[in-house]
């Protein structure tokens, strides 16, 4: 299965595009950034998330996909904007009909280490030997993405388990 993962926001959003093998092992198979310029207008940045990604959508035609949820901040102008990214993000994977998994912060760190609490290098560390690559990826915004569809494939092969 491959799934694209998405770490939204409005000047930098991160994706990651990991295929998990029948063995159950994982690859990377992409990943990278999309940014807009920050003097650009909301809207005209928000298009631009929009169709960049439907791009990335088409290239690769992921099966799934998964979107890190948006967690309290304390900056309100920041999580609004962080917010309408999302929204467009969501949109854009409805539109193309992809499952869609949302998962918070802690939840993507717990699947990555097994520590919902871990920190940026631990959970690159993590992403890295999870997808056997020689270095951490990057950028941070990536390396995230990727975290976030490790997450969902971890949480869709754990759905799949018969229940007792």
């Amino acid at each position: 299965m491959l799934v694209l993962g998405i770490d939204p926001g409005t000047a930098t959003t991160g994706y990651g595009l990991v295929r998990q093998a029948r063995d159950g092992s994982l690859a990377a198979v992409a990943h990278g950034v999309i940014t807009t310029p920050a003097k650009t207008p909301m809207p005209e940045r928000l298009i631009q998330l929009y169709e960049e990604l439907n791009e990335i959508i088409k290239l690769h035609r992921p099966e799934s996909s998964a979107v890190e949820m948006l967690f309290f901040q304390t900056n309100v102008k920041t999580a609004i904007s962080v917010g309408q990214a999302r929204g467009v993000v969501l949109l854009a994977l409805a539109q193309a009909g992809l499952p869609i998994g949302e998962y918070t912060p802690n939840a993507i760190k717990q699947a990555v280490t097994g520590y919902g609490s871990a920190d940026k290098h631990q959970m690159q560390e993590m992403t890295k030997m999870l997808l056997g690559l020689k270095e951490r990826p990057r950028p941070d915004d990536a390396a995230d993405a990727l975290a976030v569809a490790i997450c969902h494939l971890h949480s869709s092969s754990l759905d799949a388990l018969p229940r007792a």
